[in-house]
């Protein structure tokens, strides 16, 4: 990038090419009041606090305004500009009647936190009452410039101040910056926000209540205000003492934050800037939802059974009974479900003891339920089942594909990227059984029916080869199998065979809009295809994303920045317990178990006689082989599936025939109420560690709090129990660095990946090398496999369809204010205020059908259980179709769910299960 070199306050500052004056004075160190400005935000230069003095200008620009341009010589702080920038401020807070006890009392510093005023301020407006003291922005100015006083009257709004779910709305506090409204929409494209003046009177930001309108609560306008206008409770009138960078423990975007304690308490969350993935954006739970760390139902000791009950134990008598019992159970009759909430270490050190300890290869973890299809389809055609580019590509595509994915609820930081990129001209198609918010920015819509992925992207394809749009340059020099790809195409063009007609058909969507968005996906390059679980949770999901795969190198838009396949994963540490061998099949870094050189390497390494040969149980075939007795102990750690699996009734019975269950987690979950032994663990804002993000992005996950109570990390005790069963040497690391070092040792594609470098920031796989910088987007000149492989697809219909019985289809999915099974997000008061409950969306003319109304109590059953909830009638799901969360333990959706698996992958069918709907009358409902 090219940069130029200008001169602030006698310092040389070199900035790149298209900076403003004022991003050079902030790489420089230097102070300059900006209350209107925001790093992310476009300048407008309203405030005039940041005028500077620029050599060969008559006028005094803004520096916020004003590119920087080579060899510009700039003074900041002269007297002219302060006393102008002292008129100012007298100007400003007359008009919006700010408080001025809090910005001019010579006795501040003498007070203490929150005692009465010693100047008898009233502590609407005393400056220790003030949330934002000390941090305000405006205080900042008025000291920097020297204003003392204010010539002119000022009187206190006497505003209500808004009560929102986490944060106050103080608006006798607010200078009308716009900053709050500028960030809303300019940045998370929401716009809910809009200002009403009404200088020297009343006035405030609207709306009244943001509950009742279309706010995400993700606290971006929170972080904007420069004053105390707007601010979240839980860090009212509480200073940090310490701060601690780390990630999100919730979704796959691996945000970075920084945390702020006081007192062993979380005081502060702010989104970290920078070379990070969310660049200070957070989400509603990031922003909120770490109260659940401070929960008192957060487990503290261990538990035991005895006489039918759990009762508190020591560590020594729960490690003790675990080893004793493990012992006698090695082999194929054990398996582990390991957690893609845990670090890379954990999932590490849980293949590492199920192997070597255990003597099994029986051991998967829930990305069995979500990506299974990803790894199997994209490996087979690419070579490597990962995300293929980096979130921040996203902006500069000029086609961005979303198929099977709510990315705004589900990744809503990704969805800013998309959101940036539709400002920026790119082609938004959105291809989705439900509307979703993304389908606002959207140039076509591909409402399809679920289940039909396959025939809707082969048609998307069909019209790319029969249109000419196909980069037959690309496909030559870089693929293999086109040939016989491209005549199953022609063979459905021919006279269209019945069978693709009937697929056709079964879409629902009119073919010319499907032409259509293969002609933007084809010609509107660089084209990205974002996806999620809407395609990968079906019986034939290897099948939709070998069909993505076709369409992305049949187009060439693959190996290229802002192009690829990029599936988002559902948990902040899916892809890394992917990577870290947390898989049946594969050790570390996808190295298949049945090769003995790779176990050779393993067994050296691990000073073990012989590691297992065959690949063990996956998830689904594990609860089955529970259920047999063929399974006789597991260990679940951090895995809530007693609700999360489909089919749960069958899994809690898997579960109840075990002879021996462990489970390890932070909360007393439904599948901790099974356990004969249930172990606390740490959360990780208690533990060292790291995370891969989606992008493959590996990052430092660093403790910001001691464990609660007797609660321990998880790494530290799965290393207590394998010590215990006589592998103290092969366990014995100190530290979590320790564990990646071992994990870079024997994992290629984290060769090159310590602590040390993380510190500096994180590096996306692979990075075979220490000097090796990670690699943004993958299969640059070729593919790991060589040659991107083709492959001929033919439409399957789901397992389990609609019929007379079961009429409707039943779809299942996250909603933006809970994640997974609720274990964290419904420990968050504000959170479950928003939604506490499961809702049953249905299409009206099917509610109408059945004589259900908005708010009714309904049951939904399908060939495997029945739940009740309330309905909630919705146009977003379209007619035949239901959608239903797994978030609520009192309305187990997954009682219903089908557990059919796709024959490759072996994930089951959660997408599509066909069900009934009926209403809950008066009668059965008290007796319920």
């Amino acid at each position: 990038m090219d940069e130029i070199c200008l001169i602030i306050d006698d310092q040389t500052v070199k900035v790149p090419k298209g900076s403003t004056i004022l991003d050079a004075a902030r790489k420089a160190g230097i102070y300059l009041p900006s209350l209107c400005d925001h790093p992310d935000l476009k300048p407008i230069g309203s405030c005039k606090l940041c005028i500077v003095s620029v050599s060969g200008k008559e006028v005094f620009p803004c520096a916020c305004t004003t590119q920087a341009e080579e060899g510009m010589q700039i003074q900041t702080k002269t007297n002219e500009m302060q006393e102008m920038r002292r008129h100012i401020l007298e100007m400003l807070l007359a008009l919006t009647n700010h408080p001025t006890g809090c910005l001019f009392c010579d006795r501040k510093n003498e007070c203490t936190s929150l005692r009465e005023c010693m100047r008898k301020m009233p502590t609407v407006v005393g400056c220790k009452f003030c949330p934002k003291n000390g941090e305000c922005e405006l205080q900042r100015a008025v000291e920097y410039v020297g204003l003392e006083k204010i010539r002119f009257p000022v009187s206190y709004k006497n505003l209500p101040v808004l009560r929102e779910p986490f944060f106050d709305r103080d608006y006798n506090l607010c200078i009308l910056c716009s900053r709050c409204v500028r960030v809303c929409s300019e940045v998370r494209g929401v716009g809910v926000l809009c200002a009403n003046p009404n200088y020297h009177l009343k006035h405030w930001i609207g709306p009244e209540s943001l509950q009742k309108s279309d706010c995400r609560f993700c606290g971006a306008c929170v972080d904007a205000c420069p004053t105390g206008a707007l601010y979240a409770r839980s860090e009212k009138w509480q200073k940090q003492e310490s701060c601690t960078t780390t990630v999100c423990p919730y979704c796959g975007v691996g945000c970075q934050m920084d945390i702020g304690i006081q007192d062993e308490h979380i005081v502060r969350v702010k989104g970290k800037r920078g070379n990070t993935p969310n660049n200070g954006q957070l989400c509603m739970k990031g922003r909120f939802g770490l109260d659940y760390v401070e929960s008192p139902k957060r487990l503290k000791t261990p538990l035991i059974r005895k006489g039918g009950k759990l009762v508190a134990a020591t560590w020594d008598e729960a490690l003790s009974l675990v080893a004793e019992k493990l012992s006698a159970i090695k082999g194929d009759r054990f398996a582990f479900l390991s957690s893609a909430k845990c670090t890379n270490e954990e999932n590490y050190l849980a293949q590492k003891f199920t192997r070597l300890v255990m003597q099994t290869n029986n051991i998967d973890h829930c990305a069995r339920l979500c990506h299974a299809s990803t790894v199997t389809g994209l490996a087979q055609a690419f070579g490597s089942g990962a995300m293929t580019n980096s979130i921040v590509e996203l902006a500069d595509a000029g086609c961005i594909f979303v198929i099977g994915s709510n990315t705004t609820e589900q990744h809503p930081v990704i969805a800013l990227k998309i959101k940036e990129a539709k400002r920026k001209g790119a082609k938004i198609i959105v291809a989705n059984p439900r509307w979703i918010d993304l389908c606002k920015d959207a140039d076509i819509w591909l409402r399809h029916q679920p289940g039909t992925d396959v025939p809707l992207i082969l048609e998307m394809c069909r019209a790319i080869l029969e249109e000419g749009l196909a980069d037959l340059d690309f496909v030559r020099d870089r693929c293999e199998g086109f040939d016989e790809f491209a005549s199953s195409l022609r063979e459905l063009s021919q006279g269209f065979e019945k069978q693709h007609l009937a697929a056709l058909k079964a879409v629902g969507v009119d073919p010319q809009l499907i032409k259509e968005a293969a002609r933007i996906y084809a010609t509107c390059k660089p084209s990205s295809t974002i996806y999620s679980m809407g395609i990968t949770q079906h019986s034939h999901g290897v099948d939709n994303v070998l069909a993505l795969a076709n369409l992305a190198m049949m187009t060439g838009n693959i190996g290229k920045p802002s192009s690829g396949i990029n599936p988002l994963r559902g948990q902040n540490n899916v892809q890394g317990s992917c990577d870290m061998g947390a898989l049946p099949n594969v050790l570390p870094g996808y190295q298949a178990v049945t090769d003995a050189a790779v176990r050779k390497k393993f067994e050296d390494a691990w000073d073990a006689a012989r590691l297992p040969d065959r690949p063990g149980l996956t998830l689904v075939e594990i609860m089955d082989a529970c259920l047999a007795g063929q399974v006789k102990a597991a260990f679940i750690m951090g895995e809530n599936p007693a609700l999360s699996d489909p089919d749960s009734t069958h899994v809690v019975e898997a579960l109840q025939k075990l002879d021996f269950l462990v489970v390890q987690d932070i909360f007393h979950t439904e599948t901790a109420s099974l356990a004969d032994v249930v172990l606390p663990a740490a959360t990780s804002l208690e533990k060292d560690g790291t995370f891969t993000n989606t992008e493959r992005r590996v990052q430092r996950v660093r403790a910001a709090l001691r464990p609660v109570g007797g609660s321990r990390p998880d790494w530290r005790i799965i290393c207590q129990l394998a010590q215990r069963m006589g592998y103290e040497d092969q366990f014995s690391y100190s530290h979590p660095s320790e564990i990646m070092d071992e994990i870079a040792s024997l994992t290629p594609s984290y060769g090159g990946i310590s602590y040390e470098r993380l510190d500096e920031g994180g590096l996306q796989w692979p990075c075979p090398a220490l000097d090796h910088p990670g690699t943004p987007y993958l299969h640059k000149e070729k593919f790991t496999r060589g040659r991107g492989k083709f492959s001929v697809l033919h439409y399957r219909p789901s397992m389990e369809l609609p019929d007379a019985n079961y009429p409707l289809i039943l779809t299942t999915g996250r909603i933006l204010c809970h994640y997974h099974t609720g274990t964290m997000t419904r420990r968050v008061h504000d959170i479950e205020h928003l939604r506490h409950e499961e809702l049953v969306e249905v299409n009206p003319m099917d509610a109408d059908g059945l004589g259900i109304i908005d708010g009714d109590r309904v049951e939904v059953s399908s060939r495997r259980g029945r739940v009740c909830a309330r309905a909630k009638l919705t146009e977003k799901s379209p007619k035949g179709v239901i959608f239903m969360t797994f978030h609520f333990a009192e309305t187990p959706t997954n009682v219903l769910t089908n557990p059919a698996l796709d024959p490759v992958a072996k994930i089951p069918e959660l997408k599509v299960c066909a069900v009934k709907l009926s209403k809950v009358e008066a009668e059965e409902r008290g007796g319920s």
